[in-house]
């Protein structure tokens, strides 16, 4: 899961050498902690938090596959 919200955050954003996704999991919850450059907050967050909230729904999806429960956190 790591790997896909990194996919997408630095399609998104001006400065992908500074995005970066951390990974942990307890029972089956998978917990993706999302750091990017201050200057590229707006652009993961998107008007009224529409584009963090796509994000969300794409991993989610996905987490389905395998039977999983995922938590994305976007910090700056």
């Amino acid at each position: 899961m790591k790997e896909l919200v990194e996919t997408i955050a630095k399609a998104l954003v001006d400065n992908p050498d500074k995005v970066q996704a951390t990974e942990t999991e307890k029972d089956k919850t998978i917990v993706v902690n999302l750091k990017v450059d201050p200057a590229d907050m707006g652009k993961v967050i998107g008007r009224s938090g529409r584009i963090a909230k796509s994000i969300r729904t794409v991993v989610t999806a996905a987490a389905t596959k395998v039977d999983k429960h995922v938590v994305v956190e976007i910090d700056s």
